[in-house]
């Protein structure tokens, strides 16, 4: 069997990789102590985020990973982490311009994502699914290898629904028969709009709370609910 023809224009693919690889060394730079890094562990959080996305998507695709195949991407994601820990201190004082760059790169990654996985004849939901893995897949990864709770697991300001938003624009336009270009397009475009004001008005998914449960004993699950007293 030949795995379909689908190919993401290079130039394009390079700039996700090498924004995600500055986004990974200015993540890595912030820490201190124990945790700081040198410049072989932030070239790996670098190669982590710009590569993981692309790696996670071919993977659950059942394809070979097209960031192995060309030298350019991790040659791309190790520059540009070291870039961006050389100029950490200038970075960081351009907060707006990285919110910015953070979403474009979350679009990029879910609608290459999507596209590729509706191009391998994946139906809509699971196109979508594979969309968002690869807009979060290198944050995921990053937090794993920093040994740190995965971001997307706690409250945050919207970042796999943004995501997940922009793919299902993308997946809807292709199955009405829009230019595929025109549909990434319009999908990054959503993910990249809902995901800076979710982060300028600080929106994010209600918190879960803690529930009234019933506490179960070893020798039987008959136990009555425990609710607080009201004069605590």
């Amino acid at each position: 069997m030949t795995e379909p023809l689908f190919v993401i224009p290079l130039w394009a693919d390079l700039i996700a990789v090498a924004l995600g690889g500055v986004q990974g060394a200015l993540f890595a730079s912030g820490f201190r102590g124990q945790r700081r890094l040198d410049f072989l562990g932030v070239a790996i959080i670098g190669i982590v985020m710009g590569m993981g996305g692309g790696l996670i998507r071919d993977l659950l695709l059942g394809l070979s990973p097209t960031t192995l195949h060309n030298n350019w991407y991790l040659v791309t994601a190790t520059a540009a982490a070291l870039v961006g820990m050389l100029l950490a201190g200038l970075f960081q004082r351009l907060n707006g311009v990285i919110v910015g760059l953070d979403a474009l790169v979350i679009g990029l990654f879910g609608a290459f994502g999507t596209s590729k996985a509706l191009a391998v004849g994946l139906p809509l939901v699971p196109a979508i699914f594979v969309g968002v893995c690869s807009a979060v897949g290198g944050g995921i990864l990053r937090d794993v290898f920093m040994g740190l709770p995965v971001a997307i697991m706690h409250v945050g300001s919207l970042y796999a629904v943004a995501a997940g938003a922009g793919c299902a624009v993308l997946g809807v336009l292709s199955l009405f028969g829009v230019n595929i270009t025109v549909a990434a397009v319009a999908g990054v475009s959503v993910t990249t709009i809902l995901r800076i004001l979710a982060v300028v008005f600080d929106v994010s998914l209600p918190e879960q709370r803690m529930l009234y449960r019933r506490k179960v004993a070893v020798e039987t699950a008959a136990i009555p609910i425990v609710r607080p007293s009201a004069d605590r």
